[in-house]
């Protein structure tokens, strides 16, 4: 076993892929990435790559994070995002890895509108976040060596304008066609730059630290607070995006996290999300300006 060997599944994705371009430039460890190759529901396949890949640590990017596909798909939701989570937990015990899987600010409801710390219990009310919730106590209990971080609205350029998920590249589209769209103002949440988490996670890989930590901007906003600001800091007309409600019921929805143990630990320091945003459209003007 090398000493610093990484597993890394989805690569592909927006973290995975974050994750795969800080660690291939970094000769301390040895990395290998798997995306759709290696089947994170099918268990056999899972203990054939842990058996190749002798990782000592196993990093979960892998998941279904479309909110509405999983809705429609709880099957597959849960498959991945639990089933998933619970084989690479157990490979991973099997060979005294250490595993660090990523998880969601959707295993809480969004009720009471004030910030969730890591010790607020989890009440997720959609499949996706009920299925994120699963896998994470899959990992908790079947791997001491655990590592969970929650992020929240997580964006980077891997992310795909016509999911959900994608929502900062579904502004920037709109944005260019000079389309006008709604954003809701009844959902709260942190915009987290996929360059800032990446930070977090190296200086956490590094550390003997285990548990949930939450990892996601300091601040929040409504998702139309967010897609004007997309709009701004890339010179596109903010007056294209207008106001609607998303929830029927009248609640206001926050999912927003509060980063409880990065600040007791004092491991790192995450920035206000509108900086983070502002540096990271410095790195990726549109079109290269």
């Amino acid at each position: 076993m090398h000493k610093n060997s990484i597993w890394i599944t989805g690569c592909n994705g927006k973290m995975g892929s974050e994750l795969m371009k800080l660690l291939k430039g970094n000769t301390d460890y040895r990395v290998v990435g798997t995306s759709l190759d290696v089947d994170v529901t099918d268990e056999h396949a899972v203990e054939q790559a842990i058996d190749l890949y002798m990782p000592q640590i196993v990093i979960n990017c892998a998941g279904v994070s479309d909110a509405a596909y999983c809705e429609k798909h709880q099957l597959e939701a849960y498959k991945v995002n639990a089933l998933g989570a619970r084989n690479l937990a157990m490979a991973s015990r099997r060979k005294n890895a250490r595993i660090i899987h990523f998880s969601s600010d959707d295993v809480f409801s969004g009720e009471h509108n004030r910030p969730k710390t890591e010790f607020d219990n989890p009440t997720p009310r959609t499949v996706y976040g009920k299925s994120k919730l699963a896998g994470e106590n899959f990992v908790r209990e079947l791997n001491p060596k655990h590592l969970i971080i929650r992020s929240s609205w997580v964006y980077g350029l891997e992310e795909k304008a016509e999911s959900p998920s994608g929502f900062y590249q579904q502004v920037i589209d709109h944005g260019l066609k000079g389309e006008a769209f709604t954003a809701p103002i009844d959902v709260i949440g942190t915009p987290t730059s996929v360059l800032e988490l990446g930070r977090f996670f190296m200086k956490i890989l590094k550390s003997n630290e285990y548990g949930i930590f939450h990892a996601s901007c300091e601040g929040g906003c409504t998702r139309y607070g967010y897609a004007r600001a997309v709009l701004e800091l890339n010179g596109l007309d903010t007056n294209l995006v207008s106001e609607t409600l998303q929830e029927k019921d009248g609640l206001l929805v926050s999912t927003q996290l509060e980063n409880l143990m990065m600040k007791m630990t004092g491991i790192y320091e995450m920035p206000q999300w509108k900086d983070a945003m502002r540096a990271y459209v410095e790195q990726n003007r549109i079109g290269g300006k």
